[in-house]
């Protein structure tokens, strides 16, 4: 999984998000937890801006040991992968809605970090660019 390192700063009753890969990111919380929940929120909505405007993902620096860092959830992370494998294999969304058989809206949603597509739409799509999809599993923090 995908972790972005976060800045986290106690500014009066809140906490503020910041994230050093991103320096435009910005989200608060009352408290960390709350503050954290929405760093992930943020995060994925600059992400969508990313994609939308047909730009690379940007890799996340890594995190020192004592930082804290925000993890994207696995649809989010299959989503980037499936786009991430369009731009290197220079397959953009009609190619891609060829390839499926479908309309382009199917493979908007497909990229649309907000929409809850299925696995194994994305694992279709990925098959589609030349790519499997693999799941791995690691020890809870």
């Amino acid at each position: 999984m995908t972790k972005y390192p976060v800045t986290l700063k106690r500014e009066g009753s809140r906490v503020l998000v910041g994230f050093p890969d991103f320096p435009d990111v910005h989200t608060y919380g009352d408290d960390e937890p709350e503050a954290l929940t929405r760093a992930v929120d943020a995060l994925e909505t600059y992400l969508m801006a990313v994609i939308e405007d047909r730009e690379p993902i940007p890799a996340p620096r890594r995190t020192k040991r004592s930082q804290r860092s925000v993890t994207l959830p696995a649809l989010t992370e299959a989503k980037l992968g499936l786009y991430r494998q369009m731009r290197a294999a220079g397959i953009g969304k009609a190619e891609l809605a060829r390839r499926l058989h479908c309309h382009l809206p199917q493979v908007d949603r497909l990229l649309d970090l907000g929409h809850g597509s299925r696995l194994d739409q994305i694992e279709q799509a990925l098959l589609a660019v030349g790519k499997r999809l693999t799941i791995s599993f690691e020890d809870a923090a």
